[in-house]
């Protein structure tokens, strides 16, 4: 004997799918209609704990910018000149390229040419290498001759 109360899982009722018109709260779409619905005592607002707090990643942009200017420390040591011609010399005198000497010293070409053209930030171990492959003294960048000292 079939049992009629067995349930099938389909629910034939209706459903609405998307806007129910039934269900719908009207929200205020102007700065007017949320005072209006504050006054009416319908609506009341609250403030965020910390809303707009972090001001201070943004307050200190002058006084930072303004320090950046003043200080001319931002400048890097660039190669000396007398240091770039010796360079040059040297490399012509062994009838190199700047290739042929950037692969002697495991550099790119790049780094030989901002050397001799006076845009390289000086670096001890690259000259020194240029120094074993060029088979000559180059004179160090930031050494300031002293003042020769007159003994009587």
């Amino acid at each position: 004997m079939p049992n009629s109360n067995i349930q099938t899982g389909q629910d034939w009722g209706a459903v609405n799918v998307g806007r129910a018109s039934a269900n719908r709260v009207n929200v205020p779409k102007s700065a007017a209609g949320v005072s209006r619905l504050k006054a009416m005592g319908l609506v009341s607002t609250e403030r965020k704990f910390g809303a707009g707090g972090n001001a201070s990643a943004h307050s200190g942009v002058g006084i930072n910018a303004r320090k950046i200017e003043e200080s001319d420390e931002l400048k890097h040591a660039k190669v000396d000149k007398n240091l770039s011609k010796a360079i040059q010399q040297a490399r012509m005198a062994k009838k190199m390229t700047q290739k042929d000497l950037a692969t002697k010293i495991n550099e790119k070409p790049q780094v030989v040419g901002e050397y001799e053209n006076g845009k390289a930030i000086p670096n001890g171990q690259i000259i020194s290498r240029m120094e074993r492959v060029l088979g000559v003294k180059l004179p160090r960048p930031g050494k300031k001759p002293a003042a020769k000292k007159s003994g009587a």
